[in-house]
């Protein structure tokens, strides 16, 4: 599998776990050898939610929540096996979800 291109996708409620378990990616990547892009950011999902307070009067009473999904994008252009070894040895936070797609 030399020089191979892999995405790493991240995902996560918390900015800042995301961050965390990206940069730790990143390092790791770059000591085995490959060369690494990014932490890239993408677009932040945004989900609102709409709901009335009162099941059953005061209709113009609502109340609005909202759920962030913050992601992350990391390419390793010159992927070797020793780098794609080291990523399974990454341990992440809870709360953080990967996705490794090879380009």
């Amino acid at each position: 599998m030399a020089s191979n291109k892999l995405r790493i996708y991240l995902k996560a409620y918390d900015h800042t776990l995301l961050d965390e378990s990206a940069k730790r990616i990143a390092e790791s990547a770059k000591k085995s050898g490959a060369i690494v892009a990014g932490p890239m950011p993408l677009p932040t999902k945004i989900r609102k939610y709409t709901v009335l307070r009162s099941v059953h009067v005061n209709k113009d009473s609502r109340e609005q929540f909202e759920m962030r999904v913050h992601r992350r994008m990391i390419e390793l252009v010159n992927s070797t096996d020793k780098a794609i070894s080291s990523l399974t040895s990454v341990h992440l936070p809870a709360g953080v979800g990967i996705e490794i797609k090879q380009v």
